[in-house]
């Protein structure tokens, strides 16, 4: 009897263990529970080394990738560091093309799965600048290149097909887009941003983050991946424009201008995660500040998704910001500032554990950081669908409607600058030779140019000369070629008209990695080599030239715009970028693009920003033209865009109150054409030194030959409130301007006080 009782209690224990380990085992992978129960119900189980590797994301260039058989291969490193899971892995099958890239992050997801013990997948991460940065997905033309466009909806459609894209890959988040306000054109990453301006740099950023993201929607269902805005707070504001150099910025001008964009995206987009700046702000670290990280993101704007390092900053705290006395300082200060994923480094929060043992209440904060990392995990719906369905990818990668998207998108974002005589567009009808010519032709922009011209214009094409010599790392200027140009001219001269490619390129506008033989900023904003020789002399044909303008940095292109007969700014367009351009050249689109930046005469006028204090603008350089080379918002177009009648509802705001603001748009061109209608506001007296001007709105319509529209746009109390002198948000009485027009300097105007 005893035996029996004895051997029922046994079993009644191992029975009591086994369903409350199976109970325990089920919870987190209970669809019917939400979101933060099952976050808990996981993290209750993991230890203190499962929780870190929660924390950690490493390249997949350390080992993981397909072999010859196009089958899962791993080294000894990865799969060691696989073996407690992982937060995440970045770029995984980036250099292979989109069915293989799924196939490889099958297995991958599945090894990783069936390898800790808690079956957590893991989060595979890309980026990007010109659509999903991986072979075989949909090139688009750059951030700076879309924003150019000023179409938000445009735009979310563009980074709708990043997510997609990014998806079937089997990719989940993606560390972009960026929501710098970028002004400082001697930085090389200047395109990978939406511009010099608050409002525009916001929308955009908000469209991308809905784009990307499905509008929340395709997170869970599988469809779209998770956003990173990037990088947390003033990176685009490096001084001298150097990559990792200080970042001075005024609280006021922070709360003002840097910091709206990352608040939209956070508010409006929902984005998943944010990504802290390299540098410092005002003297302390980004990654170690947690009034930033977590007083502003947290406490102020609610933000609940996870904050990843950028790469290997925790680390650099001790080694190169040197703000933490040791390795395992800089891991705490960065934990404690709200870091919740180590991008990258071996010597940071790999620390932690053994941290913990001498202090346990760091534990509190790791599981803060865990938490984060698996509610992101379950939104993206991971636990219950982690892999891609093969023959989804093969059927929606490089969709027919993603490229026409591509096309659609430069045919917007492409900016007439200047058209002397309506040199522009060139006619398909009359028998012309045309010269296609200089260092930023490409081996099909002939064929591209020709499949649009037809039959009666023929081409000839020489690139001439290289700007360097390419070298990833340090680029080299090349000595010039006088046979090259001479070779040029003389395909000019035998031509009608000559099509100039000029500007930079990827080698001379880049990001300056953290390696001392990496660079990327440049000290002047001069077209290099002899590319203002080159347009001097064939102007000197007397024949018409046209420049095509490619670049990733604003340029001062002084010599150009005198000597040009029409210049076209396409930035750094799509895969499609030459076809498009051809397109705008022989007047299929007009064009209708306008400047995210301004454009100055010279390096020595920065900072310069059409949105500067009044103050700013009082006096002018010696021997310098007056004011910037193009304004902001510049765009010429096909159409002839009249601006009249300009009303407000009332003279009167209040608080409490909103105006509306009208114009009329006339057409008087013979061809149908889009233009972009702003709004910018100017508070004439202000408890503060003020912004010249803001914009504050725009709307872009399309009219036809004739054809008049009304534009209305509403003035809220929200548009006027700033930043005071007791630092806190005011709206105060006074006097204001509301100007509406084609750009920052060409507008109609009036007027209305503001009354409490």
């Amino acid at each position: 009897m005893k035996k029996n009782l004895c051997l029922f209690i046994v079993l009644s224990i191992i029975l009591f263990y086994s369903c409350d380990n199976n109970s325990d085992s089920k919870d987190y992978k209970d669809a019917s529970l939400s979101i933060n129960e099952r976050v808990e119900a996981l993290l209750s189980k993991l230890s203190l080394e499962e929780k870190v590797a929660q924390m950690r994301i490493f390249h997949a260039n350390i080992g993981a990738e397909s072999d010859e058989n196009d089958n899962l291969k791993l080294s000894d490193k990865v799969i060691e560091k696989l073996k407690l899971g992982i937060a995440g892995i970045k770029n995984p099958g980036e250099h292979i093309d989109a069915v293989a890239a799924a196939k490889l992050n099958n297995e991958l997801q599945k090894y990783i799965i069936e390898n800790n013990r808690w079956g957590i997948p893991a989060l595979f991460v890309t980026e990007s600048y010109n659509g999903v940065d991986a072979k075989g997905c949909t090139k688009f033309g750059r951030p700076m290149t879309s924003a150019a466009s000023f179409n938000p909806e445009l735009v979310q459609r563009q980074w709708d097909v990043v997510g997609r894209e990014a998806r079937l890959r089997g990719m989940h988040m993606c560390h972009s887009p960026e929501a710098d306000v970028v002004r400082d054109p001697r930085f090389g990453r200047m395109s990978e941003a939406f511009g010099e301006d608050t409002y525009l740099t916001t929308k955009m950023v908000t469209s991308a983050v809905k784009g990307v993201q499905g509008n929340y929607e395709g997170l869970g269902n599988g469809t779209h991946i998770g956003a990173v805005a990037k990088h947390f707070a003033g990176y685009g504001q490096v001084l001298g424009g150097s990559n990792f150099a200080a970042i001075e910025i005024s609280e006021r001008t922070l709360i003002d201008e840097i910091y709206p964009p990352f608040e939209a995206a956070i508010k409006d987009g929902k984005t998943l995660g944010i990504m802290a700046s390299h540098g410092d702000l005002n003297g302390v670290a980004s990654h170690g500040n947690p009034e930033l990280l977590t007083g502003v993101l947290r406490d102020q704007w609610g933000f609940e998704g996870y904050v990843v390092s950028d790469s290997n900053d925790i680390a650099r705290l001790f080694y190169f910001m040197k703000v933490a006395e040791s390795p395992e300082a800089a891991a705490e200060m960065g934990l404690v500032a709200g870091i919740d994923i180590d991008l990258y480094a071996e010597d940071s929060y790999s620390y932690l554990p053994e941290m913990v043992k001498k202090n346990p209440e760091l534990e509190k904060l790791i599981d803060r950081s865990v938490r984060r990392v698996l509610r992101t995990k379950f939104i993206l719906g991971l636990f219950d669908n982690p892999y891609i369905d093969i023959e989804d990818v093969k059927k929606g990668n490089r969709a027919e409607s993603s490229l026409q998207l591509a096309k659609e998108s430069d045919l917007e974002s492409i900016i007439l600058l200047k058209n002397e005589e309506k040199a522009l567009p060139l006619s398909k009808d009359k028998s012309i030779k045309v010269a296609l010519l200089g260092p930023l032709l490409k081996e099909n922009t002939k064929e591209m140019f020709e499949s649009v011209a037809g039959s009666n214009v023929t081409f000839v094409a020489e690139k001439g000369f290289q700007l360097t010599n390419q070298k990833d790392g340090a680029p080299e200027l090349l000595d010039r070629d006088p046979k090259a140009i001479a070779s040029l001219v003389s395909k000019a001269r035998s031509a009608d008209v000559s099509i100039l490619f000029l500007g930079g390129d990827e080698f001379t506008a880049k990001e300056a990695y953290f390696s001392s033989s990496t660079l990327g900023d440049r000290a002047t904003i001069d077209p290099v080599g002899p590319q203002d020789e080159l347009v001097e002399k064939i102007k000197a044909l007397g024949k018409p030239v046209i420049v095509v303008l490619k670049h990733r940095r604003t340029l001062s292109i002084n010599t150009i715009a005198e000597q040009a007969d029409a210049i076209l700014d396409v930035w750094d367009l799509s895969e499609f970028g030459d076809e498009s351009t051809a397109k705008i050249v022989f007047g299929e689109v007009s064009p209708s693009g306008k400047s995210p930046v301004t454009i100055p005469r010279s390096i020595g006028q920065l900072p310069y920003h059409y949105s500067m204090k009044e103050i700013n603008y009082k006096k002018e350089y010696l021997f310098l033209g007056q004011g910037p080379l193009y304004p902001f918002g510049h765009g010429l177009s096909y159409g002839d865009f009249k601006y009249s009648d300009i009303s407000i509802s009332s003279d009167k705001i209040t608080s409490d109150t909103e105006l509306e603001v009208s114009v009329k748009v006339t057409n008087n061109g013979s061809m149908k054409a889009k233009e972009v209608v702003q709004m910018y506001i100017k508070d004439e007296i202000g408890s503060v030194t003020r912004p010249d001007k803001e914009l504050k709105d725009f709307e872009k319509i399309e009219l036809d030959a004739g054809e008049s529209k009304t534009i209305s746009f509403k003035i809220t109390p929200k548009m006027l409130e700033f930043t005071g002198i007791t630092m806190e948000k005011v709206l105060e009485a006074g006097d204001y301007t509301v100007m509406l027009g084609t750009s920052s300097k060409e507008y109609l105007e009036t007027k209305f006080k503001l009354k409490k």
